[in-house]
């Protein structure tokens, strides 16, 4: 396999990643554009996941001079403590292996 290949599987990131990366961006309150470049996504990756994070409660949207700003909720909050625990454990796992 091409070594420039196997370093761009490295680097993907799964759902769950990118739903914590957008979580942590909209921890003090975020606009769209913001959280599309800070992200790295395509607007419509990004319209995807805002969709989803609002649905399960995990983000909410507030109006701010006439912008919609994300902001984490209580219960994203708890899914980042997770997340951040989930993959500390797999670090230390694979470390030691």
């Amino acid at each position: 396999m091409n070594k420039d290949v196997g370093k761009m599987r490295a680097k993907r990131r799964d759902r769950l990643q990118i739903a914590a990366e957008i979580l942590e961006i909209a921890k003090d309150g975020a606009f769209k554009t913001q959280i599309l470049y800070k992200a790295n996504l395509s607007l419509v990756q990004l319209n995807e996941y805002l969709s989803l994070l609002l649905e399960i409660n995990l983000l909410e949207a507030i109006a701010r001079d006439g912008r919609k700003v994300y902001k984490i909720t209580t219960k994203g909050l708890q899914y980042l403590q997770s997340y951040e625990e989930i993959t500390g454990l797999l670090k230390g796992e694979l470390g030691t292996g």
